[in-house]
């Protein structure tokens, strides 16, 4: 889930900052750059780990700040394909869900990677507001009985949900968007739900019993 990429990055830094040690300075002006950002075909940067080296200083004419080359370590959030992980439900319509890790928010899982079978419909016990409904199955039980499976309905919000890891995507930033799109991301994951107790609390409190 997290990785340590080594990178070299050009950096120039201000002469307000250079009343601190130069470690701290390159540090400070290395998490002001990445912290918190999406670095294509890295991931997302949360933390500066370390400075490995700090070439240079030089100052080019008509430039009144040095120049350092700076080889670091970034420790960067980036799940790879096929990995297991827990997030909570942000959200969902027809499309399918939307998770969040806390930090991260733009993990979906869309309507065909839903455990089977799935439907979105409305709720009448809630003003018909929609909402989707999983209909889980034993093994062994026929598909085609409607009567034998239990329902479980996918509406509240925050719940925990487990998730297989289909594939992580660098989208190319648009040069305009429709004034009713979503925000862009630069970082999409999508997934799809791992194991037939993900929104089971019965399946779910028989997993904690067992391996108490």
């Amino acid at each position: 889930m997290f990785n340590l990429s080594l990178i070299e990055h050009t950096l120039r830094l201000p002469p307000h900052l250079l009343s601190l040690s130069l470690d701290k300075a390159v540090k400070h002006d290395l998490e002001k750059l990445f912290l918190d950002k999406v670095i294509a075909n890295l991931g997302l940067c949360v933390s500066v780990y370390d400075i490995r080296k700090i070439d240079g200083g030089f100052i080019f004419p008509g430039d009144g700040a040095p120049t350092y080359t700076v080889e670091c370590r970034l420790l960067v959030f980036r799940p790879f394909v096929g990995e297991i992980i827990d997030a909570k439900l942000k959200e969902f319509d027809k499309d399918g869900l939307r998770l969040s890790m806390g930090f991260f928010d733009d993990i979906y899982i869309p309507f065909h990677l839903l455990p089977y079978p799935s439907r979105f419909e409305p709720d009448s016990e809630n003003g018909n507001r929609f909402r989707w409904i999983w209909e889980y199955q034993a093994n062994g039980e026929n598909e085609d009985d409607q009567t034998s499976a239990t329902v479980y309905p996918i509406d509240e919000i925050g719940e925990t949900i487990r998730f297989r890891v289909q594939s992580v995507n660098y989208p190319s930033i648009p040069l305009e968007q429709p004034k009713d799109s979503k925000p862009f991301a630069p970082m999409v994951i999508t997934v799809s739900s791992f194991s037939n107790y993900v929104w089971c609390p019965l399946l779910q409190l028989c997993f904690s019993i067992l391996f108490s």
